[in-house]
């Protein structure tokens, strides 16, 4: 038996540990999401992209969709 989660004293005890552990990771999970889709956002703001023209950040933008991240950085690098 484990020490850091004790047996539940039923098997529906059990399932409703269980249950509320799995809710409280997806809630972790998707603060982290959020709290790493801000440090994007700001490194984003910090790289000046966003001073760029509408016309030429769209350009920009649909070329790195259209290559993929891994290609644009490998391509950045040479």
């Amino acid at each position: 038996m484990d020490k850091e989660y004790p047996m539940a004293k039923t098997v529906e005890q059990e399932r409703a540990a269980i249950e509320a552990e799995q809710t409280r990771l997806q809630e972790r999970l998707k603060a982290l999401e959020e709290k790493e889709r801000q440090m994007a956002i700001a490194a984003v703001e910090k790289s000046g992209l966003l001073k760029a023209e509408p016309k030429k950040l769209t350009t920009i933008l649909s070329r790195i969709k259209t290559l993929g991240i891994d290609e644009v950085q490998k391509r950045l690098a040479a």
